[in-house]
This record gives C-alpha cells, sequence and structure tokens, in this order.
C-alpha cells in the first residue's frame, strides 16, 4: 500500500508519543520508508533508541550536529521524503509552525520542506481550545497543512475532553489519502450535519439540539479514507473537518439546495438533524410583547425531506444513501420503518433520549440498519463511530464494483 514511500517523522514532545511507535511499525509493514526526528520534548517520552530501532535506521535530532548536517542536512532531510508527519503534534510545535519559527531540527525542517505535511496534533483540551490554537491551525489549514484529529476521549492528565491524538489506524489511513491514495481515493461524498434553524422573525428561531460533532466526525473519517468530501453544515460550535470542502446553512430549505448543488455523488451521509417543520408566518420585523396581549400565533409548514429526496431514483441518486434517525424510544422499530419510508439504503439509529448524553456528547451508541438486518455497535467515541460507518461505506462501494 505504501511501498517505496518515505516518510519523515516528526515526535514532538507529548504523552501521546507513545504511539508514535506503533506508527513507524505499522508504516514500515506497509512497505514505507521512515526516517525519524525526535525533539527534546519527545525524547522525555520515547528514548531514541526505541525508534532508531523500529526505523530502522539513526533518529536525528539536533540541528547543530557536525555529523548529521555534514551526512544528511536538515534540507535534505526536510525533502528527500514524500510526505511530512508530525505526530504528535503538540500546541507549541504547532504554533512555531504558523509563526514560520526554526529554532531546532524540528521546526527547521517544517519550514524548508516542499513536500505535504500531515499534523495528528495532541494537547490538553483547554490548550486545544484556546483561541491561539485554533487561530494556527486555521493558519495552517489555508497553507494546506492537513490535519488528522484530535479525538475526544479521557485525557492522561485526568481531564476528558477533545485533545487525543487520532489513533494509529486512522493516521494511517490519512497518510494514504495524502499521498494519493486511501480507499475511498475519487469518491465524492456528500455529508449533512448539525442542527438547522427556522426563523419566525429576525430575532428568534426554531431548533434542535443537535451539536453536529457526529456529522463532522463522519465528514472526516470518509476524507481521511481519500474521498472528496462536501460537508453541508447548519450552525454549529466546531472546527472544519480536515480535508473537507465545508458549506455553511441555516434552514432546511438551503440544506437541500446546498445538497443538490452538490450531487453527483456516490455516498450521501445525511447526519443532520433537519427541523421538520419551519414557520409559515415568518415576521419580517420582530414580534413584540404586548403587556397583556396573549402570545403570538405561529403556524408550521412541513420542511422539505432532504433524505427522501436524495434517496429517490433518477440519473443523480447516489450509489448509496445513508440517513440518520434520532429517536427516543422504540430506537430500531422506529428506524427500520423510517429506512423504508425514506427510500434509503442504510439508516444509522441513535437513542437521544434524555440521560443518554448523545446530544453534544463525545460518545454514541448506534444501531446500523440495512436491507440485510441490524448491527448492533458498543458505545464508541463519536470518532471510532465516524470510523467503523466510513469503513462500512467502503466495502459496500468496494464489493459494488
Amino acid at each position: 500500500m505504501l511501498d517505496g514511500r518515505r516518510i519523515l517523522l516528526i515526535i514532538s514532545g507529548g504523552i501521546a508519543a507513545y504511539k508514535s511507535l506503533d506508527l513507524i511499525r505499522r508504516l514500515r509493514e506497509r512497505g514505507a520508508e521512515v526516517r525519524c526526528i525526535l525533539t527534546a520534548g519527545g525524547a522525555q517520552f520515547v528514548t531514541p533508541l526505541a525508534v532508531s530501532t523500529l526505523a530502522g535506521g539513526r533518529v536525528f535530532q539536533e540541528i547543530f550536529s557536525l555529523t548529521d548536517e555534514a551526512e544528511i542536512g536538515h534540507i535534505t532531510l526536510a525533502r528527500d521524503c514524500d510526505l511530512v508527519v508530525v505526530a504528535p503534534a503538540t500546541a507549541n510545535l504547532l504554533a512555531k509552525m504558523a509563526g514560520g519559527l526554526a529554532d531546532d531540527l524540528a521546526s527547521t525542517a517544517l519550514l524548508a520542506t516542499d513536500r505535504p505535511i500531515l499534523m495528528a496534533p495532541a494537547m490538553n483540551v483547554r490548550m486545544w481550545t484556546h483561541p491561539a490554537t485554533q487561530a494556527n491551525l486555521a493558519t495552517l489549514a489555508a497553507r494546506g497543512v492537513r490535519r488528522v484529529g484530535p479525538n475526544a476521549g479521557p485525557l492522561a492528565e485526568g481531564e476528558s475532553g477533545m485533545g487525543r491524538m487520532a489513533e494509529v489506524p486512522e493516521i494511517l489511513e490519512a497518510v494514504t489519502a495524502a499521498l494519493g491514495g486511501g480507499r475511498l481515493a475519487g469518491r465524492r461524498v456528500l455529508v449533512t450535519s448539525g442542527p438547522t434553524i427556522e426563523p419566525i422573525d429576525p430575532v428568534r428561531f426554531i431548533a434542535n439540539r443537535s451539536s453536529g460533532k457526529q456529522g463532522h466526525a463522519i465528514a472526516a473519517a470518509l476524507a481521511a479514507l481519500g474521498a472528496e468530501v462536501t460537508l453541508i453544515s447548519g450552525p454549529v460550535h466546531l472546527a472544519d473537518p480536515p480535508g473537507c470542502r465545508v458549506v455553511r446553512v441555516e434552514t432546511a430549505a438551503e440544506m437541500l439546495a446546498a445538497a443538490q448543488a452538490a450531487l453527483p455523488a456516490e455516498v450521501a451521509v445525511c447526519a443532520a438533524a433537519v427541523a421538520d417543520w419551519r414557520v409559515e408566518n415568518y415576521a419580517a420585523a420582530k414580534r413584540k410583547k404586548e403587556p397583556g396581549a396573549p402570545p403570538p400565533v405561529i403556524s408550521l409548514a412541513a420542511n422539505p425531506d432532504i433524505l427522501a429526496t436524495l434517496s429517490a431514483a433518477g440519473p443523480q441518486r447516489p450509489r448509496l444513501a445513508v440517513g440518520f434517525a434520532a429517536e427516543t424510544e422504540n430506537v430500531v422499530e422506529h428506524a427500520a420503518a423510517k429506512r423504508v419510508r425514506k427510500g434509503c439504503d442504510w439508516i444509522v439509529a441513535n437513542d437521544v433520549s434524555p440521560g443518554s448524553g448523545t446530544f453534544g456528547g463525545e460518545s454514541n451508541t448506534v444501531h446500523l440498519l440495512t436491507a440485510e438486518g441490524t448491527e448492533d455497535w458498543p458505545h464508541l467515541p463519536k470518532a471510532e463511530v465516524a470510523r467503523r460507518l466510513a469503513d462500512r461505506i467502503a466495502a459496500a462501494l468496494e464489493t459494488a464494483r
């Protein structure tokens, strides 16, 4: 899969550096040649001996090493590769990359390289959400730097949240995609995510509790397999998934129009929580609360059914149409009926009843319903649900060839 590909792996200082050892082994199993730069911080977590043993070659650490510069040179090291992978990418190294600093071998190589860069961030959740980090990520994304992860879950210091480095299989898929491969390379995929909002007047609106975390994770997982992903997102407080073209909308009508504009696509994953109704008697001016007056009467009309529209037979119907069913009771039974009613191929059903923690949470329990039956998946982080679904989609397309 990666035969003859040359990877420069930069290991920076974070507890997630231990995963880099397995990453080296897995890359070499796939035929890649791996050279490693180990920062001073990285050497606090993994030893140069362990890295060199697994990589099958020397580890580069010092920019002012006379021997290294004479034999390799940091410019050669930065360019004699097909891809630069930074795993883990700490907040400090991300800041150096964004600012163009070059005060050690790792940052100098990153500034000097003309090869694609893939980073796997890993840090504390507060560091990840800090405006400085998010600004640095936006800067790097604008320069074409690819990203895989991070994921949400327990962190080393006892906290929980976004900041866990992506797992090795995810990074491997991202490496393959960055090198122009991947199981979904060349496949066009459409994903909807988040809520829609339906205005009552210029100030108020009807919406739902969807955070968009599951839909965004699915888009990221499909992109990591090499797919050309168009993500159509309602209003969310999430960073854009790496490798995706993002179209932002508000209403259900806008989401449907954007989805139709994104066709043709081989796969459509409708993970958005679309409002079933819109306000028919929208007020162009704010509805005023008058003392003693009764509340205004709001008339509702049905919104367009995006999943059913995309699933309808026609020349632009995706080969695989996947819907979501957010249920509070009789989850599988209601989802099975929805799959038939909407005409889609698969339905991913999940329990969103109070206490489930699904809305806004970091994990999910889903059931995948297809024409062949129902798969009950265990309680998993949303990133893992997304990765499993992306794998199933890739397998389905491969079988259909």
